[in-house]
């Protein structure tokens, strides 16, 4: 079997803890036929030559210019890159460039940690990533993204009302979504803030699903 090549960038909001999530999947890709290389800098987007997926937990922090121009060529010329909650979504705030390549940009959790329910999109439900599961309640941080129209989105969750913004009340937000840059397939799940968030079940199969999906 051909091995692959994954590189696992984590580091950021320490709140998210990117060390402890992303080892949760580490052992995964490994079964999976990877060699994983674990960074705790950007500056390994400077050498992704060969690499098939990278998966990223950076939440907020900045990431140089010569970095993001290394990520995004790579994305361009076919590697895959995922990842989930703030890691993916809510990285490199100033740089707009990013968010276009991701499709979407974490704004706000209103309601804090909630109950909510995740519901896969009937269309997509043939979608390898969310095959055979139709939806599913966690208690944590929903986020309201801003969003790529352009977006493949495999599954939503609805915001209830608030009482600082009820006209948010009926609002569908994406809640895991794929899209495409160049040659590149990128793969975005908005839930997992904490370890048991990516311990629940269906969030762990559509993660594990998404990392293969992205993949070269």
């Amino acid at each position: 079997m051909t091995t692959r090549r994954a590189v696992v960038v984590r580091g950021g909001w320490e709140g998210h803890s990117p060390v402890e999530a992303t080892d949760l999947f580490i052992p995964f890709l490994k079964e999976n036929g990877y060699e994983v290389t674990v960074s705790d800098t950007t500056a390994s987007y400077l050498e992704l030559d060969g690499v098939d997926l990278v998966v990223q937990c950076v939440t907020m922090s900045e990431i140089e210019d010569d970095h993001f121009k290394g990520l995004e060529a790579a994305i361009r010329r076919g590697t895959g890159f995922a990842g989930w909650h703030g890691g993916i979504a809510d990285s490199f705030r100033k740089n707009v460039d990013y968010s276009f390549i991701t499709g979407g940009q974490f704004i706000s959790h209103p309601h804090g940690f909630t109950d909510y329910r995740v519901d896969i999109v009937p269309e997509k439900a043939d979608h390898p990533i969310v095959q055979g599961i139709e939806h599913f309640d966690v208690h944590t941080e929903q986020y309201y993204v801003h969003y790529d129209p352009t977006n493949n989105v495999l599954a939503t969750t609805t915001f209830e009302s608030h009482p600082d913004y009820p006209w948010i009340e009926g609002a569908v937000m994406p809640a895991v979504w794929t899209r495409t840059w160049g040659e590149g397939k990128v793969f975005v799940c908005t839930v997992g803030h904490k370890l048991d968030d990516l311990e629940t079940p269906e969030v762990r199969t559509i993660i594990e699903r998404g990392l293969l999906w992205a993949s070269k």
